[in-house]
């Protein structure tokens, strides 16, 4: 079973803090930043839930909850810039509010992908987002605390996806995942990506007025977030979903993916912005 081999650990106090530069925050990234820091600290939920999957496996669950530990350290990161950024952030009551309002469900005891390697596979599809999310921030950002967090965060998931990659190599072997097969499951949790746990994690760390509405703070967070994606990130995403299901990462459909992605984000997140979302 794979381990966190190279693991480079760090810790809060290896952020340069005293960097902070209020004048160079961006009020859109704060809001990004805030609903990752959210969604970074559920991670110990879904370290039960993946306990629960691979109950058989205790390497594996041992493993994802070390994984679990660097992932909550990620929301507790985020949180402490946000605050900074803005005072008025409440970390622990976002929480609290996001936890009340959505709910992961751990009671499962066989994988929701249908198989031990797709539900590896699709938490490959959730770190190669989340790599990707950070580097396009840390290139974003003029803030430099920010952007040696995002360079740090962007590291860790990049490691994150390498060894859920090579784990996922173990069950394939035995699971036998068709090529088709191996494609639903990614893109699948592809399009869960943008699913109802970022609407409420934009909502609850964001304060947002009245009650929760989907479209509304899903289109809140789309508009932010797809706008702040350069084009070699969205290449480099493509590139590491085509690894997944077993495809050639590189070569001209890739490359015309990847560039396709890229206007379809960039669209939206006018179209968006002309209509206020």
């Amino acid at each position: 079973m794979t381990h966190w081999s190279d693991m480079n650990l760090w810790t809060m106090d290896d952020i340069p803090w005293h960097q902070f530069d209020p004048s160079r925050v961006d009020p859109d990234l704060v809001k990004l930043v805030k609903a990752a820091s959210l969604v970074e600290n559920n991670a110990n939920i879904y370290a039960d839930y993946m306990g629960n999957v691979f109950h058989q496996y205790p390497d594996l669950q041992n493993l994802t909850r070390v994984w679990a530990g660097e992932e909550v350290r990620h929301g507790e990161t985020l949180a402490r810039w946000a605050t900074l950024a803005d005072p008025d952030f409440n970390f622990e009551e976002a929480v609290k509010q996001f936890r009340n309002n959505f709910q992961v469900p751990i009671e499962q005891s066989s994988s929701v992908r249908g198989s031990l390697s797709g539900e590896l596979l699709a938490r490959c599809v959730v770190e190669t987002g989340t790599s990707s999310h950070y580097t396009a921030i840390r290139h974003t950002t003029q803030e430099p605390v920010l952007k040696e967090i995002c360079h740090r965060l962007a590291s860790d998931e990049l490691r994150h996806y390498r060894t859920f990659y090579e784990t996922s190599k173990t069950f394939l072997a035995t699971d036998k995942i068709s090529l088709a097969g191996r494609i639903k499951v990614v893109a699948g949790r592809v399009l869960e990506l943008g699913d109802e746990e970022m609407a409420h994690a934009y909502y609850a760390a964001n304060d947002e007025k009245g009650p929760f509405d989907h479209k509304r703070n899903s289109q809140a967070y789309a508009r932010r977030v797809y706008a702040i994606y350069q084009p070699h990130v969205v290449e480099r995403i493509v590139a590491m979903l085509f690894k997944i299901v077993g495809l050639k990462p590189h070569g001209w459909i890739c490359r015309f993916i990847g560039r396709r992605a890229h206007s379809f984000m960039q669209g939206r997140a006018r179209r968006l912005a002309r209509a206020g979302g």
